[in-house]
């Protein structure tokens, strides 16, 4: 039996930026170590694995190294996949059935618009190894589950951080975000994302990080639509706009190759 495989720039128009997600199109259930062996296999930040559900999709995605419950940029890819083999799709949200419940997917004039679940923010207190091991000062700090965000003094500072990621991975933060005010007037913030407990030292364009992101600069700003870029070497833009206790994420998306899984 084979199954379809791609891979999909996500967050970008251009080829070989913004982040890239392998996507398998299963035609069969498959075990769970297999789907982790072929994250790994993959070596991406992410692998999605799609199998039709009763009118919907279930999704999974997979680190190298563990599942994850929610991961926006293979979300897209997944759904960028979908849309383009099966142009009938684009009339309606597509759903995907996930380890964070029923998420959605549109297709708006050749972008995607993810619908996913606010992270609300809850003040942390900076820890020193923390600091030390992002290697830049730090205004503050805030969490939902997994995922802390700390405030960098200034765009460059996001920019020019050069962490430790052994001390990272030994942190007791699974997953971190730092953001700054964007000093580009063609965006509202800027953010970088690094998990290296989870095998992903940094990943470029982080689509499930703006769901704590975006309230946590809805607070400070005072709006509620926002442009703004993930400065990783990649790089990365997202429309991202709060509804209430949903956040919809809005980005292009690529294919880059499609092959056929043999085993």
């Amino acid at each position: 039996m084979t199954h379809n495989l791609f891979q999909v720039d996500a967050f970008t128009e251009s080829p070989f930026k913004g982040n890239p997600a392998a996507v398998c199109l299963l035609e069969a259930s498959k075990p769970e170590g297999w789907m982790q062996a072929l994250a790994a296999e993959m070596n991406l930040s992410e692998t999605a694995f799609l199998l039709p559900k009763d009118g919907d999709w279930q999704l999974r995605w997979f680190t190298p190294k563990t599942e994850v419950s929610l991961c926006g940029h293979a979300t897209l890819a997944s759904a960028k996949v979908l849309f383009d083999i099966h142009p009938e799709l684009r009339d309606k949200p597509l759903t995907f059935r996930t380890l964070s419940g029923p998420l959605q997917a549109r297709w708006l004039e050749g972008d995607i618009e993810l619908d996913f679940p606010v992270k609300e923010p809850e003040p942390v207190e900076v820890l020193p190894e923390v600091k030390m091991a992002l290697g830049i000062d730090l205004i503050e700090g805030v969490r939902s589950g997994d995922y802390f965000l700390f405030l960098a003094r200034d765009d460059e500072t996001v920019r020019r951080a050069e962490p430790d990621f052994q001390a990272l991975a030994e942190s007791p933060i699974p997953e971190v975000i730092i953001t700054a005010p964007s000093a580009d007037p063609a965006f509202d913030f800027i953010s970088r994302f690094f998990a290296p407990r989870l095998g992903i030292n940094e990943d470029p364009v982080t689509g499930s990080a703006h769901c704590l992101l975006a309230p946590y600069w809805g607070v400070k700003m005072g709006k509620k639509d926002f442009t703004a870029f993930q400065a990783s070497k990649r790089g990365g833009k997202l429309g991202v706009s709060l509804h209430g206790e949903r956040v919809r994420i809005r980005g292009a998306a690529v294919v880059i190759f499609k092959a056929d899984l043999l085993v």
